[in-house]
Order: C-alpha cells, then structure tokens, then sequence
C-alpha cells in the first residue's frame, strides 16, 4: 500500500464521511484531498495528479471507470430581498423575464426559456456570479452544494423543481493498479472493513 492516496474533489463536493472512514480502516496510508475545478478534472485525472477523483458529470469516459454517485438538486439563487424568495420552491416559469447570470464555470449549461440575457460579460466563477446576483443583479442557477459552498448573508435560493440535476461520480483511470484506489472505491461502495471484493 503507498504511503499517500491522492483524491481529488470539484467545488460542492462532500467526501468527509469517506475519509473519515478511510483514516479508520487506512491509519498508514494518509489521504491527501486536492480541490480540482471542474474543466481540470479529467486531465488532473489522465495526468495523474491525482489518484482518483470525485468529478461532476458529464466526463470523457474514455480510458476512465466512473461510478455516479448521487444528485444533486438545482436551486436558483438571487438577493435575499428578491420577490422570488416569497416562494418555497421555484419552476423554469417563475424565471421568464429574469436576468439569468452564468459564470464561466457553469456546471449545468441551463437555458431557461423567456430568460433575459445580461448586458455584461460572465462572471468568472461561480462565487463571483453569487455576489453579483446578491447585489440585487439577476439570478444564477447552480447545484445545490454550490450555493452553500458560496454561501452569503445578502443571498438565498430556492431549489428549481423542473431544472436538470447535477451527478457528482468517482473517476479513476481504467489501467490503474494502485491498491489504494481499490481500497477507495470499496469505502464509497460501502463495503466494510471485513467483507472481500467482489
């Protein structure tokens, strides 16, 4: 077993419960946790900065072995004095009208119908696109641990009933022989410390 497995993780995601079991059963083997974005995770991946990866999908799978994980709901953010926050839940109809802000690292590529386009260019990420929104500018659509991750006072959001989810997956490439990624992938897989691969 190496002495460290790499894991990469994108914006949102939550290995915690993961790693706290891989420090139980790995106590020899330190887990370093490297934060990717989005359009590096593949090469950080094939490059082999990382071991393996939490990614979000969609992924060139080729040469990859992917395992989805979980989905994550969309959730429309806006300024916490936005009309829209008067709702628990929102769909892509209560949007017409909306000044609708993308970042350049958008996850989603969402269109949503009778949405107005802004008159500036696209923020450069997503936390740049919440402060802009908070300022009472428009909304931004994102998964929901993005709007957590970049969390402000002056911001909300309410999950987008009828707006496409976001699969968070873990990636390893396909060749590798790394027994740490093995012992990984059983962790997430939910095998217990006792039970024999298969």
């Amino acid at each position: 077993m190496p002495a460290t497995f790499t894991l990469g993780a994108i914006p949102g995601a939550t290995p915690g419960r993961w790693i706290d079991t891989w420090n139980d059963r790995m106590p020899h083997t330190s887990l370093d946790l490297v934060p990717l974005a989005v359009a590096d995770q593949r090469r950080a991946l094939v490059d082999g900065d990382v071991d393996a990866a939490l990614v979000r999908l969609p992924i060139d799978k080729d040469g990859l072995h992917v395992i989805p994980l979980y989905d994550e709901v969309p959730v429309v953010v806006t300024s916490s004095d936005s009309h829209l926050t008067a709702a628990d839940e929102l769909d892509t109809a209560d949007l017409v009208g909306e000044v609708l802000v993308v970042p350049r690292d958008d996850v989603l590529g969402i269109h949503i119908p009778g949405s107005v386009e802004p008159r500036f260019a696209p923020p450069a990420d997503t936390a740049e696109a919440i402060a802009t929104v908070a300022a009472g500018v428009g909304i931004v659509i994102v998964p929901m641990s993005l709007a957590r991750l970049h969390h402000r006072k002056d911001a909300d959001y309410r999950v987008l009933l009828d707006g496409p989810t976001s699969t968070v997956a873990l990636a390893w490439v396909a060749d590798s022989d790394n027994p740490a990624v093995d012992a990984f992938v059983g962790i997430v897989r939910g095998r217990t410390a006792n039970s024999s691969r298969g």
